[in-house]
C-alpha cells in the first residue's frame, strides 16, 4: 500500500507481487537513486579535478603534499559520514533522505565555484570546503541502504552493482568534465567545473520529490546498527571492501596527482588520462554484481584478489621501471578489478545474513521475521561496511602523500597494497571458503531463491 510517498506493505520475495507490482516501483527508484548518487560522487571527487588546476598560473603555489591534503579531507569526511547517512534512510525515509542528500550537494559546489578563482585563498578555506564536498560521499551508504529493501535477494547483486556502478561512474564524469574545460577553456578556469553541478542538482532532488518512495518496510529495529556491529562478518568483509572500494576511491581521488608527482605530467596530460581507469571501474561494478548472483560473492572476491595481486605487481615494475605506458596500463587493469571486486564483495552482505535467516527457520523460527531481520541487519552492515571501505581510500592517499612527500616516488607504497591485497586473498578462502569437514565447502548451495538456499 502507498500512501504520501511511503510504501507500507512490501515483499519482493513473492515472485507474483514481484512481476505485478514490485518491478516497476523498485526500477523506477533504483534509477532515481542511481542519478541522486552519481551527483553526490561527482562532488565528493571533485577536488580530485581542482587540484590539477591550482597552480601558480592562477595565483595557488601548493605543495604536492597539501594537494594530497586537499584530496584526503573529502575522502575522509564522506567515509566518517556514510554510517550515519545508511541509518538516515530508516529513519527519514529513502525518498526524504535523498531529496535532502541530493539538495545539501549545492553548497560545497556554489563555496567551491566561488573560492577557486580567487587567489591568494589560504589552504585552511580549500579544506573546509572540501570537507563539505565530503557529503557527496555519504550518499553511497543511504542509497545502497535504499535499493536493498527494493530488491529479492536473487536480484540484489545486479541491482547494487547497477546502484553502485552508476555513482561511482561520477567519479569519471566529473574528471571528464575537467578535461573538457583545459581542452577548451585552458587551465586557468576551475569554477567551471563546480558551476556545471549547481543546476543538475537542482533537477535531481526536485526528480526525486516527485517520483521516488519511502519504504515502511526499512525502518530498522532499535539496536540494529549494534547489532551489526557484533557479527564477525561485518568486519571481514568490511576489511575486503577496503581492498576494493578503498583502492577504487583511493585511486580515484589520487590518481592525477600521482601522474603529476611520479611523471611530472601536465595538468592536461593528467586530465587525459585519469577518466579511464574510473569510467571502467564504475561500468564493471554491476558485472561483479552479476557474477557474485550466479558464482558466489566469496569466489568472485578471492580471484579478484588475486587479479589485483598481480597488477599491483606489474604496477611496481612500472614504477620502478620508470615506464609511463606500463603504469597507466597496470593501473587501467586495477580500476577494473576494484569495480568487480566491489559488486561481488556487496552482494556477500545480503548472502551472509540470508543464510543465516535459513538456518533459523530450518530450527523453528518464524521465517517472515527471520528474514524480515536479515534485510534491515543487511541495510546495517552496508553502512558500516561503506564506511570502513572509504576510509580505505583515505588510507591510500595517505600512503601517497607519505611516499612521494618523502620519496618522490609511489614505490613504497604500492609494496603495501600488494601486501594487503594479498592478506585479503587469505581471508576469503579462511573465512568463506575453506572446506570443513563437519559441512563440507562454504559455498555449495545456489542464490536463486532466498528462503531456500543461498550462496555466500
Amino acid at each position: 500500500m502507498r500512501g504520501k510517498a511511503w510504501i507500507t506493505e512490501w515483499d519482493p520475495e513473492d515472485e507474483v507481487f514481484w512481476e505485478r507490482t514490485g518491478r516497476r516501483v523498485a526500477r523506477r527508484n533504483l534509477w532515481l537513486s542511481v542519478l541522486s548518487e552519481h551527483i553526490g560522487f561527482s562532488v565528493w571527487s571533485m577536488w580530485s579535478v581542482l587540484v590539477l588546476f591550482m597552480s601558480p598560473e592562477i595565483g595557488f603555489d601548493f605543495t604536492k603534499a597539501e594537494k594530497f591534503l586537499l584530496v584526503v579531507t573529502p575522502t575522509l569526511v564522506g567515509a566518517v559520514l556514510r554510517l550515519p547517512y545508511s541509518s538516515a534512510v530508516a529513519r527519514f525515509g529513502g525518498r526524504n533522505w535523498t531529496v535532502f542528500a541530493s539538495g545539501v550537494l549545492l553548497v560545497p559546489c556554489g563555496l567551491a565555484a566561488y573560492f577557486v578563482q580567487r587567489p591568494g585563498t589560504p589552504l585552511w578555506v580549500f579544506l573546509l570546503i572540501g570537507g563539505l564536498a565530503g557529503v557527496g560521499g555519504g550518499n553511497f551508504a543511504s542509497s545502497m541502504t535504499n535499493i536493498t529493501g527494493f530488491y529479492p535477494l536473487r536480484h540484489q547483486g545486479w541491482a547494487l552493482g547497477l546502484n553502485a556502478g552508476g555513482g561511482n561512474l561520477g567519479v569519471a564524469f566529473v574528471q571528464l568534465l575537467g578535461l573538457l574545460v583545459i581542452a577548451t577553456a585552458g587551465s586557468t578556469h576551475p569554477s567551471y567545473v563546480a558551476a556545471v553541478y549547481l543546476p543538475l542538482i537542482g533537477c535531481v532532488a526536485l526528480l526525486a520529490a516527485v517520483k521516488m518512495d519511502n519504504l515502511a518496510t526499512l525502518r530498522t529495529a532499535p539496536g540494529a546498527l549494534r547489532e551489526a556491529a557484533a557479527h564477525p562478518d561485518t568486519w571481514w568483509i568490511s576489511l575486503l571492501y577496503i581492498g576494493t572500494f578503498g583502492s577504487f576511491i583511493g585511486y580515484g581521488f589520487a590518481f592525477g596527482l600521482v601522474l603529476q608527482s611520479q611523471f611530472d605530467s601536465t595538468a592536461l596530460e593528467a586530465a587525459s588520462a585519469t577518466f579511464l581507469g574510473p569510467l571502467l571501474g564504475s561500468l564493471s561494478r554491476p558485472l561483479g554484481g552479476r557474477l557474485a548472483d550466479r558464482y558466489g560473492g566469496a569466489r568472485v572476491t578471492l580471484w579478484n584478489f588475486l587479479g589485483m595481486t598481480v597488477g599491483t605487481a606489474v604496477l611496481l615494475v612500472a614504477s620502478l621501471q620508470g615506464s609511463f605506458a606500463l603504469f597507466i596500463a597496470a593501473f587501467t587493469v586495477l580500476f577494473v578489478l576494484t569495480g568487480l571486486g566491489n559488486g561481488s564483495t556487496y552482494k556477500m552482505i545480503p548472502a551472509v545474513h540470508a543464510a543465516e535467516a535459513e538456518r533459523a527457520v530450518a530450527a523453528g523460527h518464524d521465517a517472515e521475521a527471520a528474514f524480515t531481520r536479515s534485510r534491515r541487519r543487511s541495510g546495517a552492515v552496508i553502512g558500516i561496511a561503506g564506511a570502513v571501505g572509504a576510509l580505505g581510500g583515505v588510507a591510500i592517499n595517505l600512503a601517497f602523500r607519505t611516499a612521494y612527500g618523502s620519496w618522490g616516488t609511489g614505490t613504497a607504497a604500492f609494496a603495501v597494497f600488494l601486501g594487503y591485497y594479498g592478506l585479503c586473498m587469505l581471508l576469503v578462502w579462511a573465512v568463506y571458503l575453506r572446506p570443513r569437514p563437519e559441512q563440507g565447502p562454504a559455498e555449495v548451495t545456489r542464490p536463486d531463491r532466498q528462503r531456500s538456499t543461498t550462496r555466500v
